[in-house]
């Protein structure tokens, strides 16, 4: 079986085929204007949709926010200090963002869902209603 067809079926019922991108996927320029928070425009709404609502979400976020701060830590070593500090400051920036980000994922998750015109699913695990 080839890498593509390990079994499982796509939308549309062909077994076989993995569906390599979703309806309304942003291109390259599109996804990294998402990433820093723009409003895609509303051919997009499928994906992102999945995007902060499917299985995966967190990781996606996740990935989102590596994609804004590895930069700014790359900038970070290059500040002059000993070599102790130049490692020290972005990595301390790194856990900090991944931190913050895990502790408010779904509260940004509510907020760029109605930024896209969005409903904001009920999620019984946070024990209170989404923002």
């Amino acid at each position: 079986m080839t890498r593509e067809g390990q079994g499982s079926r796509a939308r549309g019922g062909e077994r076989g085929k993995i569906p390599r991108r979703l309806p309304g996927d942003p291109s390259v320029v599109g996804w990294l204007l998402f990433a820093i928070g723009f409003r895609l425009p509303p051919k997009n709404r499928e994906w992102v949709r999945h995007e902060l609502t499917d299985a995966g979400w967190r990781g996606r976020t996740i990935r989102r926010l590596m994609v804004l701060m590895v930069p700014i830590c790359v900038a970070l070593a290059f500040l002059p200090g000993p070599p102790w500090l130049r490692v020290a400051v972005p990595g301390l920036a790194l856990i900090a963002s991944v931190g913050t980000v895990l502790i408010s994922a779904d509260d940004v998750r509510a907020a760029r869902l109605k930024q896209h015109g969005l409903e904001v699913p009920n999620d019984r695990d946070l024990g209170r209603p989404a923002h």
